[in-house]
C-alpha cells in the first residue's frame, strides 16, 4: 500500500509560528494536491508538554540555538513550540486534515526529544508508527513536511532502517537551515541510505 506521511504540518512551524520554518506554509498546497492520490494518509504531530527539556525557556540563562545535554544526548534548545492542546500544536488550517487516517504524536516525554516519527532521539521508545504501518501492510512511504533537516530527515532515515521503501517529495518540504547547507546535506544523507526523490507532478500522473 502506498502511503503519504505528512511530517509536522503544524501552526508553530509556519512563518507566523513560534518556531517558523522559512516558507513552511508553501508545503500545505503541495500536500493538499497529493492527498487524493494516496490510499492511506498519516500525519505526525509534535506534542510537547510545557516542561519539555528541549525548550530554552526551561533552562535558566539559556537561549534558543544553544546546545545542552538532554537524556545523555546533544540537544539543540528551541523556542517553546507545539505545546499540547495549544493552537500552535494544531495542524495548519489550510491543510485538508479530514483525509488523515492516523495521527502519530511525538515528543511527549519531557526528558527526551523526538525528531523522528518512529522513535525518540535515543531510539529508546517507539511512537507506534511502525506497528501501525505493519498492521496495514505498508511497504512504501512518500514523505513531505517540516522540517527537511530535522524531523523529515530523521523519519526518513529510521524508515529506511526499518526496511521501508522511502520516497522524499522535496517540493513538499522546507528546512530550518541553521547552517546554509543543512537542507542540501540532509537530502544527501537521506539519498545515501536509499531514499529516492519523487516529483509531485509525476506522482499525480501515476495515481489519477
Amino acid at each position: 500500500m502506498n502511503t503519504l506521511l505528512l511530517i509536522d504540518l503544524q501552526n508553530d512551524f509556519l512563518p507566523t509560528g513560534a518556531l517558523p520554518v522559512p516558507e513552511g506554509d508553501q508545503v500545505i498546497a503541495v500536500a493538499n494536491r497529493l492527498l487524493p492520490h494516496f490510499d492511506l494518509i498519516i500525519a505526525t504531530q509534535d506534542w510537547h508538554p510545557a516542561n519539555h527539556g528541549s525548550f530554552a525557556a526551561n533552562h535558566a540563562g539559556r537561549k534558543p540555538g544553544e546546545m545542552i545535554d538532554l537524556a545523555g544526548l546533544p540537544q539543540i534548545l528551541w523556542p517553546v513550540h507545539c505545546v499540547q492542546n495549544t493552537p500552535g500544536a494544531q495542524f495548519a488550517p489550510a491543510l485538508d486534515a479530514a483525509r488523515i487516517a492516523h495521527i502519530v504524536r511525538k515528543g511527549t516525554d519531557p526528558a527526551i526529544d523526538s525528531y523522528s516519527g518512529f522513535f525518540d532521539n535515543g531510539h529508546r521508545q517507539q511512537t507506534g508508527l511502525h506497528d501501525y504501518l505493519q498492521s496495514n501492510k505498508v511497504t512504501d512511504l512518500y514523505i513531505l513536511g517540516l522540517a527537511t533537516d530535522y524531523c523529515v530527515k530523521f523519519t526518513a532515515l529510521d524508515a529506511r532502517q526499518l526496511g521501508y521503501q522511502v520516497h522524499l517529495i522535496p517540493e513538499g518540504c522546507r528546512g530550518v537551515n541553521l547552517r546554509p547547507t543543512d537542507v542540501a546535506d540532509a537530502i544527501k544523507e537521506m539519498q545515501a541510505v536509499g531514499v529516492e526523490l519523487a516529483n509531485t507532478e509525476t506522482l499525480i500522473r501515476m495515481r489519477p
